[in-house]
């Protein structure tokens, strides 16, 4: 019997089921790009000679990495993606004030279940947490995808995470899937899809899903998903009115990995410079640090700057260090200030900026210099990651990174 992606991508083929291993040619629903991939896609696309695109409201173009343009390449490149949105009238573009790509097509009803959805950013996985299919391609194979609106995949193989126990005081789907990849390892789950599932993924939030799919990629996964159920309809009806099709896995396939994991006794976990699977158990991590950055499409939900704002509010960063915020959106932007979210940021000594994407690609908000240290809420801690190939990312979830703030180091939030 089939899984889950099994029955999405046999769906999106027009076949009447797919294998594992099949190579098969998918119909896309939704594709996106950015200012960063975008030009590439753009300019590749022209030299195949493609006149227009295959679906223009099938398109979605942000703005996130380098926003607002911080050099005359970024503006240009930004010119370049505002020229082809008009010349092919794609219906979905956001510009600089927008957010980052992977909350803006959740929030903007773009992502359904039982979509094939390709971005060209490697955090696409992301959207599986609503029970599609999604996974980042490259800038060229998204010119052919812009032209055709199709595009070859091998059918991959499922990594379930069987995911169970009750998460203690502090410890967050950050942490849990922080675990799973130092378990698994940075290549523990390559070109498969992994799924999450279990009582613990039931009594989290779409948010915090959206947190473990996004970080799928980080041990190899070709794309995150989670079976849709009440909270995802939930979620999606009042954002979208696109048809849907919810497709679950059939536990007696026979290219189905189940691997059991226990949180009872889970504690707040670190990633560990250079390597997203170098992770530890926040009592084995004793740094001080310079930075605090606090957002991202990891981390950068309005559900992340409440677990913050809870643990700052009436503190202040400590002297020597200092904290960005970052809202993942415009929408997560707004709830924070009708919250005073904001206020509380602000007072605690943070500096709180537009959404985009930050320093979490080394872009212009906020990067580290040589041998600083950055703790940081979002998913990728690689050499250079963050500005300079001398300074130190760590990783964690945000109550550690606000509680961090206020020490000066790395403590957990009690």
């Amino acid at each position: 019997m089939p899984t889950m992606s099994e029955k999405i991508l046999a769906r999106a083929s027009g076949k009447e089921s797919v294998e594992a291993g099949d190579i098969i040619i998918a119909n896309i629903d939704i594709a996106m790009t950015h200012d960063l991939t975008g030009p590439l896609s753009v300019e590749s696309f022209e030299k195949i000679g493609a006149e227009k695109v295959w679906d223009s409201s099938k398109i979605v173009i942000p703005f996130d990495h380098q926003v607002p343009a911080d050099s005359i390449d970024s503006a240009n490149n930004h010119i370049l993606m505002r020229e082809f949105v008009k010349k092919h009238d794609i219906e979905h573009f956001y510009d600089v004030n927008a957010g980052v790509c992977h909350q803006i097509l959740p929030e903007k009803g773009h992502v359904v279940p039982g979509d094939v959805i390709v971005g060209a950013d490697s955090h696409t996985c992301t959207h599986g947490a609503l029970g599609a299919f999604a996974t980042g391609i490259g800038s060229t194979d998204m010119a052919m995808v812009f032209a055709e609106g199709n595009l070859w995949f091998k059918v991959p193989e499922t990594n379930r995470f069987n995911i169970t126990g009750e998460l203690k005081d502090n410890v967050y789907a950050k942490d849990v899937i922080l675990h799973i990849i130092g378990e698994m390892g940075a290549d523990g789950s390559t070109y498969k899809a992994c799924e999450f599932a279990g009582e613990t993924i039931s009594d989290m939030s779409v948010s915090d899903r959206m947190v473990l799919c996004n970080m799928a990629i980080e041990m190899g996964g070709k794309t995150g998903l989670v079976e849709p159920d009440e909270k995802t309809i939930s979620y999606v009806e009042k954002r979208s009115d696109k048809p849907y099709k919810v497709f679950k896995t059939d536990l007696d396939s026979s290219s189905l990995n189940i691997i059991d994991v226990d949180v009872n006794d889970l504690e707040p976990q670190i990633a560990c410079p250079h390597n997203v699977d170098n992770v530890k158990p926040i009592g084995e991590v004793d740094v001080e640090i310079d930075q605090v950055f606090l957002g991202s499409c990891t981390n950068g939900r309005i559900s992340d700057l409440r677990d913050a704002a809870k643990i700052l509010k009436g503190n202040k960063i400590a002297n020597g260090t200092r904290m960005l915020v970052i809202p993942a959106s415009k929408e997560v932007y707004s709830k924070a200030l009708d919250e005073g979210l904001i206020r509380i940021f602000i007072d605690a000594g943070a500096l709180v900026s537009a959404p985009c994407c930050g320093p979490c690609l080394g872009g212009h908000t906020g990067i580290i210099g040589p041998d600083e240290v950055s703790l940081s809420t979002s998913n990728r801690n690689f050499k250079g990651r963050q500005g300079s190939p001398d300074g130190k990312v760590y990783l964690s979830s945000a109550a550690v990174a606000a509680a961090s703030a206020i020490e000066g180091r790395i403590v957990a939030p009690e």
